[in-house]
């Protein structure tokens, strides 16, 4: 496992925001593990998580000119992305989108940088179902930028459908944007890396049986 992989679910693990238990999905499926970008609260941990989110996307060689956080949570992870490429000596510009448009003062439903002519990197926690993605690549289209790539923190690669019913059946919500839309999606760590991480720990190899079943049930073909 690379070392920004390793990096980033200790983190994730130290800072609660990769928990392990029994949760409920929005899908209705029942997880033994569920990760919450929001409990990236503070500054260190963030600035970790964006040196993270860098070398991922260094790793896989994306090219991208802009930053763009989809609301709400997007916003802080692209913010800190901004920061920490400024650190090491890139400076760029950063933009996101409101959840309803504003009518008065500046108007419309994005803030900061201009887009148009921009090759775009759109900056997330996780794709869950692909929504957000695809309200954020449209806006973006709407504006004259064009989808430079995805970066996401955790790819659950777990599949949209269970019992068939079209392409999605088979893809995770990842893998679906990445087709449908013919852009590369960067995560910095998968399901895959998080069961060797937990088949690290000697304090989570229980937990990593019971994500070995989960993945069994729901798990996709992994995209690497």
């Amino acid at each position: 496992m690379d070392d920004h992989r390793r990096r980033f679910l200790q983190l994730a693990f130290d800072a609660d925001a990769l928990r392990f238990g029994e949760f409920t999905l929005k899908s209705g499926r029942i997880s033994p593990y569920f990760f919450n970008a929001g409990r990236f609260d503070g500054g260190v941990a963030l600035s970790t998580l964006a040196a993270c989110y860098a070398d991922a996307l260094d790793a896989a060689g994306t090219s991208f000119d802009l930053l763009f956080g989809p609301a709400y949570k997007g916003i802080p992870l692209a913010t800190a992305l901004a920061c920490e490429y400024a650190r090491r000596g890139r400076d760029l510009p950063v933009a996101f989108n409101r959840k309803e448009a504003k009518a008065h003062g500046e108007g419309g439903s994005l803030i900061g940088a201009p887009l148009a002519g921009r090759r775009v990197l759109v900056v997330d926690d996780v794709i869950t179902v692909g929504t957000a993605i695809r309200e954020a690549m449209t806006l973006i289209a709407d504006a004259g930028g064009s989808i430079a790539g995805i970066a996401i923190a955790l790819d659950r690669e777990e599949r949209l459908g269970v019992d068939g019913g079209g392409n999605d059946a088979a893809r995770s919500a990842a893998q679906a944007v990445a087709a449908d839309h013919g852009v590369a999606v960067t995560a910095i760590a998968t399901l895959s890396d998080l069961l060797a991480f937990a088949g690290e720990s000697g304090t989570l190899s229980v937990e990593r049986e019971r994500l070995l079943a989960y993945r069994a049930r729901y798990g996709c073909a992994p995209t690497r």
